[in-house]
């Protein structure tokens, strides 16, 4: 492939970023967009090989990321703290390397959405999700413009109603991006999921919790 430069990237007269900007403000849920470092962002955008005509390049290149809904989602950009940027999140080293997933997305309980790069059941482009529930991707249609756009437009709510919890945002709100909630029962027990409200829940490291569903997920193929 050509590997296009940074000014390739960002320099575009259709930039995805108004349309964005616009529907953070206008949308039914809260978000918090995130502060973003301005060269760790370009170096992420430079090594997806995305521009920011697309909704994925333009969070990049503007966002740390967003927490939406009190924070149960969090959508990658550009990296903030302890919030890795897109690439980083997919150990992307060289400008365009082929990936089988890309992760765009973590909620509070560790569950992750990625656009099937070819690795994943269900279309290539379209979105899979990876629920602490579950342990297993499935397909649920669409491409990463889509998702963004449904989570910006409330589609959270009924996509998580039998796993929250009466009094679930306020516990989740006030986390640091970078840390997600442990629950014990896990979910993808009978215990846990029959009881979610009874179930016991501690503020634990996101990304490492995500890894252990991706790991348990593994073992189960």
């Amino acid at each position: 492939m050509t590997v296009r430069s940074i000014h390739e990237l960002t320099d575009t007269d259709d930039p995805a970023w108004p349309m964005i900007a616009k529907k953070l403000t206008t949308g039914p849920v809260t978000v918090q967009v995130l502060p973003v470092d301005a060269d760790r962002a370009r170096q992420s955008l430079f090594r997806l090989q995305v521009t920011a005509r697309s909704v994925l390049g333009t969070l990049v290149l503007n966002t740390g990321g967003l927490l939406v809904d009190h924070g149960w989602l969090r959508i990658l950009g550009g990296g903030h703290a302890g919030l890795p940027d897109v690439a980083t999140m997919n150990r992307i080293s060289d400008p365009g390397d082929d990936q089988g997933a890309l992760i765009i997305a973590i909620d509070v309980l560790g569950g992750l959405f990625a656009v099937n790069g070819g690795a994943l059941p269900g279309k290539p482009g379209g979105i899979c999700f990876l629920g602490s529930d579950t342990l297993a991707w499935i397909p649920i249609g669409g491409g990463h413009t889509t998702f963004v756009n449904w989570a910006l437009d409330g589609g959270l709510k009924r996509f998580y109603a039998n796993v929250r919890w009466p009094g679930w945002a306020d516990e989740v709100k006030h986390l640091p991006p970078d840390q997600g909630l442990s629950v014990y029962p896990p979910l993808w027990s009978a215990q846990g999921i029959t009881n979610i409200a009874g179930t016991s829940r501690r503020s634990c490291d996101l990304l490492e919790l995500a890894a252990l569903h991706l790991d348990l997920t593994e073992q189960q193929s």
